[in-house]
């Protein structure tokens, strides 16, 4: 039996489109719908809430660039599956030439992972710890290439936390970490001394493997000074490349 629809009218104000994006916003939370499930097709939304069809059409394409709902041509109009990315592009986007921006994300990873290193020695056990030396040794072969290992330092800081089953957390750490490496460009900066990177991240582990609480957070604040010292370095020398082009 199909789902009965009631959906308020919309009152007519600033922006029409937006208050239909709200409305329907509103009306999929309090149906308590969920990833893939379908909104009323779009002349029933337009008669329900009292405006034309260009206004729903604007409203739901908005709601698809943040990645609320679908569009499946030739079906219909669905609540899409949840996922960061539109907060990780846009948050990447909004930081984009932001020293400061940029830097208060790094503080924030600092300060996140820090005060939460000692449940992670009180909870984690030697296949993590086995796991996390593994990705440390890739780093380092990676480092003495001159190579980046971007890849093995996005998980070795998911892995870092993974012992705490804390999903959101994760979230959380790969938002950051993914959000900071874009807008910094972090991967693809000059690293005078990459082999120091990777020792951090060792004594990192070695410090948490020891159950060294104050040990593992200064080897971690340690490591985000680190990190602001090539970003300042990088940002130093384009600006002075910059300066000399002039």
């Amino acid at each position: 039996m199909e789902r009965q629809v009631t959906i308020p009218q919309v009152e007519r104000p600033q922006l029409l489109h937006v208050t239909v994006q709200e409305t329907l916003k509103g009306y999929i939370e309090s149906n308590g719908l969920r990833g893939g499930d379908p909104l009323p097709a779009e002349a029933i939304l337009a008669q329900q809430l009292g405006v034309g069809r260009n206004s729903v059409r604007e409203a739901i394409k908005a709601l698809e660039s943040l990645g609320i709902l679908e569009t499946r041509r030739g079906i219909g109009v669905f609540v899409k599956e949840f996922s960061f990315e539109p907060l990780l592009d846009n948050l990447a986007y909004g930081l984009q030439d932001s020293l400061r921006s940029v830097d208060e994300l790094r503080e924030i990873r600092s300060v996140l992972e820090t005060g939460l290193i000692e449940k992670t020695i009180e909870m984690i056990g030697p296949e993590d710890l086995a796991e996390l030396r593994e990705v440390t040794k890739r780093m380092k072969a990676r480092a003495e290439r001159h190579e980046s290992f971007a890849a093995e330092d996005q998980r070795f800081h998911q892995l870092l936390f993974r012992c705490q089953g804390n999903s959101m957390l994760s979230a959380l750490i790969d938002i950051f970490w993914l959000a900071f490496n874009k807008a910094s460009d972090f991967s693809n900066l000059q690293n005078p001394d990459p082999l120091s990177t990777w020792r951090d991240h060792h004594e990192i582990v070695e410090a948490i493997a020891n159950r060294d609480v104050e040990l593992a957070k200064s080897r971690l604040r340690d490591h985000y000074s680190g990190i602001r010292d090539v970003i300042g370095r990088s940002r130093k020398a384009l600006n002075q490349e910059k300066s000399e082009e002039e």
